[in-house]
Formats: structure tokens, sequence, C-alpha cells
């Protein structure tokens, strides 16, 4: 069983980010973090918890959903 990683991101903060032309340092500024952990979030290879997604969509005037792929993962 193998999981396409294409359909593996799960959430959309480099996409928001762009669209709002906003970068991960303005994000990494907004909430105090290393530029190197949000670079990550942005890739997928980790996930905020669930209080920084909301401060994430507070930051960018966005509802929360925004912020996930709606993709389902297909196994």
């Amino acid at each position: 069983m193998q999981i396409n990683p294409i359909l593996m991101s799960i959430n959309r903060i480099k996409a928001v980010l762009a669209e709002q032309g906003k970068t991960n340092k303005w994000l990494a500024e907004q909430l105090d973090r290393n530029q190197t952990t949000i670079s990550r979030w942005c890739t997928n290879e980790s996930q905020p918890p669930i209080q920084t997604f909301v401060k994430i969509a507070e930051l960018l005037n966005i509802d929360i959903c925004e912020l996930f792929n709606s993709t389902k993962i297909k196994v």
C-alpha cells in the first residue's frame, strides 16, 4: 500500500500566504517563531498545533478551513 505524496498535503499555509502576498518571514515574525519552523509547515513536513492554525487564520483574516487541503487521501 503506497500513498501518493502529492495527496499528503494537509495544510495550505504556503498557498494562502502566496494568495495574500505574504511571506514565511512575515508569518514567522507575527508568530514569534523560527523561519525554519514556518518553512516546515509550508512544505507539510510538519504541522503546527491547532491553536497555531487558529492564530494563522486570525492573522490572515480568513476562515480556518481555508488553511486545510480538502483533497481526500487515497490509499
